[in-house]
C-alpha cells in the first residue's frame, strides 16, 4: 500500500516537489478535487474517490499530529528568500535562475508547505491557487526551456509523484511485503525512523529519476535529466530541508501513521506453506512461529534449489532465505571443490510467475560468502541469470529483476527484440547503487530469434529515450554481458550499414557490420564508415574495451594528456588498469596519435590474455614474416602472441609492423578477438 501518497500529501510532497524543482507547484489536482491525475500513464482515479482517500487520512490524526502539521506549516511559511536558496541549493545552482524566478520559487514553496494543514481543514483553495498563479506559470515554462522539453506542468508533478512510475507507486511496491504492525513499528521506532523512512524515499527517487522517457515515462524525470540534477543532488536537499526545519520530521511521522491507520491491513488468507502475520500483535504469526519450507541446501554443491522460498504478493515475486541454510551451502560447495577458487553459488529460484522479483542477501551471507572464498552468487530463474561478485560488498544486499512492457525498446526503435525487457535495481545497506567496482553479469535468454542473424545481436542499454548497444556474447540461446552499471536491457538484432565500405567488403564488410553491431565501433557521419582512415590510440583504447565488454567506470588513469572528461578517458582508465595499454611515458597516453599495427596486435593480446590466461604463444610465430626484424623489440611478445592464435596476419609474407592501422583493419581484428575461444 502506498506509505508515500500519505507522505506526499504531507510534507513529503513539499520535500519532494521543491527539492526537485525548486519548490514549484505540483500539487495542482494534487490534493482534493484538484488533485485528480490526468495523464494517461497515471493511476487512474477519479477527483472525488482521491479527495475521500486524503480525507480519510487526515480523519485518523490525533490532536498531537494535527499540532504537528500546524508547527510545520507556521516553520515553512516563514523561511527567508536566504535560507530556502540555502536548502535546496544542490538543486538551483543547476537550475540557474534570475532574481526575479528565484522569488517565485521561494513564494511557491512556501504556499505549498502550507497545504500541509490546509487540508486538515478542508480547505482546498490554496491548491488552485497555486496551480493557476501566473508566476508559476511562467517560471515552469522557463524550466521546460532550459531542459529542452516541449511543457513542463502541475499535473507532470502529480505523474512523478503519484503516477504508476511515480515515487509514490515505486514506494508501495517496496513495501508491499510488510504488515500494517511492521509499518507501525517502523514509523514509531524513535531511534531510527527517520533512517529508515528516508532509505525509502532515497530509493523511491532514484528509480523514478532513472525511468526513461518512451512511452510511459516521466516529463520531470526527462527535465531532471537534461539539467544534470542528480539524484544526490535531490537527497542532499531533503537532507537540508530536515536539517533547517525541524517541524518537518515530525509532520510526515504524523501522516505516516494516518495512512497506515487508514489504509493498511493484514492479510487474511496466510499462506499455509509459508504463513505470514496473522494477529497484529504477534507479526511473526498465530502460533508465534514462523514455518519456513523444508529445502535441501546440500544437495547438488553449487546449485541451491530455493523454488520454495519464492512468495508471491501481487505482481512481486520474494525470495526469503535462511541464512543458516545458505551458509550450508556454502560449506557443501567448498567441500566438492577443494582449493579452487572463484566459485559459484547458484539460487535457482525456478520459475516465477511475477514480473519483479526481489532477491534480498543480508550482510550474514555477503560476509561469510567472503570469508569461504566463495567468489559469485547468482540467482536464476526464467531463463535469466544475474551473477554478483560479492567481494566488492559488505552490507546487505537486494536485487531486484523485473520484467517490463516491450513498448519501453520498441517504441523508440524499429529493431528487432530477440528478447522481453529487463529492468534491473540494486541496493546496498538499503542504499539504491547503480554503478559497481567489479561488473555484475546479466545472461539474458533469447526468444523469437527465427530469422534473425545471430551475429548482429546485442545487448542494448536504454538511457532517457535512447539506446546504447553494449555487445554481448553468445552463449546458445543467451546472451552474456557483463555490466558495471544497472538500468533497462534488451536484446535486440542490430543491423548497421554503411554506404562507403564497398572496397573493403571482401575482406572487411561482415566484420564491420557485426563489430558495428555490438557498439565497439561507430561510423564518422553521415552513414560513413571511413574504412581507410587511420584509427588513433584513443579510439581503439575504445574499441577493444567496448568489444571485450570490459568497461568499468570505477578504473582511473593518471596521464597527464587525458583529460577526465575526454569521451575517450573510461576506455584509457580500464586499459591503463587491466595493463592492456601502458603510455608513451609514464605520464603521456598520446591518445590522439595514430597506432601502428604492431602496436594494435600487442594491445589485442594483452586484452586477451587478461581474459584467457591460459592461452600460449607459439615461439616460430614471428618467423613467417620477412620484416620480422623491424617489429619493435616490447612489442614482439605481444604480435607473436596475436599471430599464434590468428588474431593478426601478414600480407604477402610481411606484416607490416609500423605501417599505421586503418579503421577497416581494426574492425576485422576486434571481430577476431571477440570470436576468440
Amino acid at each position: 500500500m502506498s506509505l508515500k501518497k500519505k507522505m506526499a500529501v504531507s510534507t513529503l510532497a513539499v520535500s519532494m516537489a521543491a527539492a526537485s524543482v525548486a519548490g514549484f507547484p505540483f500539487s495542482s489536482k494534487g490534493l482534493a478535487e484538484h488533485f485528480g491525475v490526468s495523464t494517461a500513464s497515471a493511476a487512474a482515479v477519479t477527483n472525488a474517490g482521491v479527495k475521500a482517500k486524503v480525507e480519510k487520512i487526515y480523519a485518523q490524526l490525533t490532536e498531537t499530529e494535527r499540532q504537528a502539521l500546524l508547527a510545520y506549516e507556521k516553520e515553512a511559511g516563514n523561511i527567508s528568500a536566504e535560507i530556502f536558496e540555502q536548502i535546496f541549493q544542490p538543486v538551483l545552482s543547476k537550475l540557474a535562475l534570475e532574481a526575479d524566478d528565484l522569488a517565485t520559487a521561494h513564494e511557491a514553496f512556501k504556499s505549498v508547505s502550507s497545504v500541509v494543514y490546509d487540508v486538515y481543514d478542508k480547505d482546498y483553495t490554496a491548491i488552485k491557487a497555486i496551480r493557476y498563479d501566473v508566476k508559476n506559470v511562467d517560471l515552469l515554462k522557463k524550466i521546460a526551456a532550459k531542459a529542452g522539453v516541449t511543457n513542463l506542468t502541475a499535473d507532470d508533478f502529480n505523474e512523478f509523484l503519484f503516477g504508476d512510475k511515480g515515487v509514490e507507486a515505486e514506494l508501495r511496491a517496496m513495501i508491499s511485503n510488510k504488515s500494517k504492525n511492521e509499518l507501525l513499528n517502523l514509523i514509531l521506532n524513535a531511534s531510527s525512523t527517520d533512517d529508515a523512512l528516508n532509505t525509502l524515499l532515497n530509493e523511491a527517487i532514484t528509480k523514478v529519476l532513472n525511468h526513461n522517457t518512451v512511452e510511459g515515462g516521466l516529463t520531470v524525470s526527462q527535465v531532471v535529466y537534461n539539467l544534470n540534477i542528480t539524484p544526490g543532488d535531490i537527497k542532499l536537499s531533503l537532507k537540508n530541508l530536515k536539517a533547517t526545519i525541524p517541524t518537518a520530521a515530525p509532520a510526515v511521522k504524523a501522516l505516516a501513521l494516518a495512512y497506515v491507520r487508514a489504509y493498511i491491513n493484514e492479510p487474511v488468507t496466510p499462506n499455509p506453506e509459508n504463513p505470514g502475520p496473522s494477529n497484529p500483535s504477534n507479526p511473526s504469526g498465530g502460533n508465534g512461529t514462523v514455518t519456513t519450507p523444508v529445502t535441501n541446501p546440500t544437495a547438488t554443491p553449487g546449485l541451491y534449489d530455493v523454488s520454495k522460498l519464492v512468495t508471491i504478493v501481487g505482481n512481486k515475486a520474494t525470495l526469503k532465505l535462511v541464512d543458516a541454510d545458505v551458509l550450508k551451502a556454502f560449506d557443501a560447495l567448498v567441500a566438492a571443490n577443494a582449493g579452487k577458487i572463484g566459485l559459484t553459488l547458484t539460487l535457482n529460484l525456478g520459475t516465477v510467475n511475477a514480473a519483479t522479483v526481489e532477491v534480498p542477501l543480508s550482510k550474514t551471507i555477503i560476509e561469510a560468502a567472503k570469508a569461504k572464498g566463495i567468489a559469485n552468487i547468482a540467482i536464476t530463474f526464467n531463463g535469466l541469470t544475474v551473477t554478483i561478485p560479492v567481494g566488492q560488498f559488505s552490507e546487505a544486499i537486494t536485487l531486484t529483476a523485473s520484467t517490463v512492457a516491450d513498448t519501453t525498446v520498441s517504441s523508440i526503435s524499429s529493431l528487432k527484440l530477440a528478447s522481453s525487457v529487463y529492468e534491473f535495481d540494486l541496493t546496498v545497506g538499503g542504499v539504491a547503487t547503480t554503478t559497481f567496482k567489479q561488473p555484475i553479469i546479466i545472461k539474458l535468454p533469447l526468444k523469437n530469434t527465427e530469422g534473425l542473424d545471430k551475429e548482429l545481436l546485442s545487448v542494448a542499454k536504454v538511457v532517457y529515450g535512447a539506446l546504447q548497444f553494449q555487445g554481448g556474447v553468445l552463449d546458445g540461446e543467451h546472451i552474456v554481458e557483463p555490466r558495471d552499471t544497472f538500468s533497462s536491457y534488451a536484446v535486440l538484432e542490430n543491423k548497421v550499414s554503411f554506404k562507403d565500405v564497398a572496397s573493403v567488403q571482401a575482406w572487411a564488410g561482415r566484420q564491420i557490420s557485426v563489430v558495428a553491431a555490438k557498439g565497439a565501433i561507430e561510423g564518422v557521419g553521415n552513414g560513413n564508415f571511413a574504412p581507410k582512415s587511420n584509427v588513433t590510440r584513443a579510439e581503439f583504447a575504445k574499441m577493444l574495451i567496448r568489444a571485450l565488454n570490459l568497461e568499468n567506470n570505477s578504473a582511473k588513469q593518471s596521464f597527464g594528456d587525458v583529460s577526465s572528461t575526454a569521451w575517450y578517458a573510461p576506455y584509457v582508465a580500464v586499459a591503463a588498469e587491466k595493463g592492456i595499454i601502458t603510455g608513451r611515458s609514464a605520464a603521456k597516453f598520446d591518445p590522439n596519435a595514430t597506432i601502428t599495427r604492431a602496436e594494435m596486435a600487442t594491445m589485442i593480446s594483452r586484452a586477451v590474455k587478461s581474459i584467457n590466461p591460459a592461452t600460449t604463444t607459439s615461439v616460430s610465430a614471428l618467423s613467417q614474416f620477412s620484416d620480422a626484424g623491424k617489429i619493435a623489440a616490447s612489442l614482439k611478445d605481444g604480435v607473436a602472441f596475436a599471430a599464434s592464435n590468428n588474431l593478426v596476419i601478414g600480407n604477402a609474407g610481411k606484416f607490416n609492423p609500423n605501417n599505421t592501422a586503418t579503421r577497416a583493419e581494426a574492425a576485422v581484428i576486434i571481430y577476431r578477438t571477440i570470436n576468440f575461444k
